[in-house]
């Protein structure tokens, strides 16, 4: 008899949260939602706490979190709200937890994630950051504490599924010439180039093909959303920057592909929906049922692939530099970019802006090695105040 799964999901409230939520309901004898956590929406917890009954729900944002127990106790949910990120750690890290779904935006999701891996736990990866921004320090910690990661991002997902079984972080041994990590091209793939600076947030998140938050949205359309996925295989796969090749692909139905030295491509396919990889995540190695209509081949009828034009997406070409430079360089960016994005979204800078700030910031921080999570969060701090002087500089 199969045991229930205790599930933390770290940012649970928004679309790989949700996504997660909805697997789980479809498997309650197999899963069950042990933790929830988010920032500051308060009324969606409130909703997720009614339905799912978690042990506890955190709040990062204390005054949220006032508010959260306030109206679970007013519901009479059985539910232990706490709030801070030393809580986020700790639900990340029980150990009634099975596993972790990692999927907290930006670098706040790094802390707990590092802490779900620093007690063995299953960590189901969709926080980009904690592999662009500590890459070699959280697969080292991974290894050390005997945690098993699987990734989440659709794209990572598909090319774990497209590899060998017996895949054991060598490419050539294993007859792997290639990983080709697809992409929509998102938004902006055909809009004239000179045009371009006059796109606002709300043109930027009108994703074609996916329904994802704003920041995920904007990355997308710079295609930084890529970069930071080529980073994210560098690290999960062994794979060296010229090994990794991203094909933009408009249909985003083919998730990602492997070729072999024999001539052989293994692709991945399905719909542009986030359950596919998720409900593998979580059942793995079996095969569960997600809730995502099948593919109809007929229906899709052909498939597009294009090279990737570095003048329109220089934030690609960034990343790429930013890998090859090694140390701090991929924390840099990361950083730079998250500042650039919320600037760009509160209309404080144009589109185009957004790859100049992550170049300036990527040449005034001087380059360095670390070793420590300390090391990382120093460095995304520098990058951070180093992006908003040029900001104020600029307005």
């Amino acid at each position: 008899m199969k045991t229930v799964r205790q599930i933390t999901i770290l940012g649970s409230t928004g679309s790989i949260g949700e996504s997660t939520l909805d697997v789980i309901a479809r498997h309650p004898n197999r899963f069950r939602a042990f933790a929830l956590t988010a920032n500051q929406n308060v009324e969606k917890m409130l909703s997720q706490c009614q339905r799912f009954q978690p042990r506890y729900a955190v709040m990062l944002d204390r005054d949220s979190a006032e508010q959260l127990a306030n109206a679970i106790q007013a519901a009479r949910i059985d539910t232990e709200v706490l709030s801070g990120i030393e809580s986020l750690e700790k639900v990340a890290s029980l150990p009634e937890v099975d596993a972790v779904m990692a999927a907290i935006v930006g670098a706040a999701g790094i802390r707990p994630t590092f802490a779900a891996a620093r007690t063995g736990k299953l960590v189901l990866l969709a926080n980009k950051e904690t592999l662009v921004m500590a890459g070699r320090i959280f697969m080292d910690l991974v290894k050390q504490n005997n945690a098993t990661l699987l990734p989440i991002d659709s794209e990572h997902n598909a090319i774990y599924q497209s590899l060998p079984h017996h895949f054991n972080g060598n490419l050539s041994t294993n007859g792997i010439s290639r990983i080709l990590l697809t992409a929509s091209g998102g938004p902006f793939r055909c809009t004239p180039l000179a045009t371009l600076e006059k796109v606002t947030p709300e043109q930027a998140c009108a994703h074609p093909n996916w329904d994802m938050g704003q920041k995920i949205s904007v990355d997308s359309a710079t295609m930084m959303n890529k970069g930071l996925e080529v980073i994210e295989a560098h690290w999960l796969f062994d794979a060296p920057p010229d090994k990794i090749q991203v094909v933009i692909h408009p249909q985003s139905v083919i998730h990602s592909m492997v070729a072999y030295v024999d001539g052989s491509v293994i692709a991945q396919l399905g719909n542009p929906d986030m359950r596919t990889p998720i409900a593998h995540a979580m059942g793995y190695p079996e095969r569960i049922e997600s809730g995502v209509p099948a593919l109809d081949m007929f229906k899709v009828a052909h498939l597009d692939f294009e090279e990737p034009d570095f003048k329109r997406f220089p934030c690609l070409g960034l990343a790429y530099q930013a890998l090859a430079s090694g140390g701090n360089m991929p924390a840099v960016l990361n950083a730079a970019n998250e500042i650039a994005v919320e600037s760009f979204l509160k209309e404080r800078m144009k589109f185009t802006a957004i790859p100049a700030m992550i170049e300036h910031v990527m040449q005034t921080v001087q380059q360095e090695d670390m070793t420590t999570l300390e090391d990382v969060l120093k460095t995304d701090t520098l990058a951070r105040d180093v992006a908003r002087e040029w900001l104020a500089n600029l307005q």
